[in-house]
């Protein structure tokens, strides 16, 4: 929970929109509210707007990809704490290593687990509250 005892923002992002779903249900809990995008454009005005925790982002998606999204986060002062977890098809090393070098603090591939993403999520979360440790 955020100080002052607010939820938790964190942005979903893909154009499929079971994979949103089942995203959502995975990471929606009473201390963390789930805003969702169709695209990257709808994101990034999301993003601007709600300046959520995190943000898991299909790197393919119309409008701005993932990966231009990432990019555009790590430039914008305002968004420092975002942290990001792209969600991608392709499971190419070169692939996970473009999103990394983007600035993507995780990388997951599709077909996910629920319990691996949560995984991340929490792994990524804690790292955000304690820098010392991530």
């Amino acid at each position: 929970m955020n100080p002052g005892g607010l939820p938790e923002t964190i942005l979903v992002a893909d154009n499929e929109p079971h994979l949103r779903e089942l995203t959502r249900i995975t990471v929606e809990s009473p201390v963390r509210q789930v805003i969702e995008a169709a695209d990257g454009d709808q994101a990034w005005a999301l993003l601007k707007k709600y300046h959520p925790l995190l943000a898991l982002l299909d790197v393919k998606m119309p409008g701005l990809t993932g990966l231009e999204l990432v990019k555009a986060i790590r430039a914008d002062p305002d968004l420092a704490g975002t942290r990001v977890i792209l969600i991608a098809a392709s499971a190419h090393e070169s692939d996970r290593d473009a999103g990394m070098a983007a600035g993507a603090d995780f990388y997951v591939t599709k077909p996910f687990s629920p319990a691996d993403l949560l995984g991340s999520v929490e792994a990524v979360l804690a790292a955000a509250a304690d820098p010392a440790a991530g």
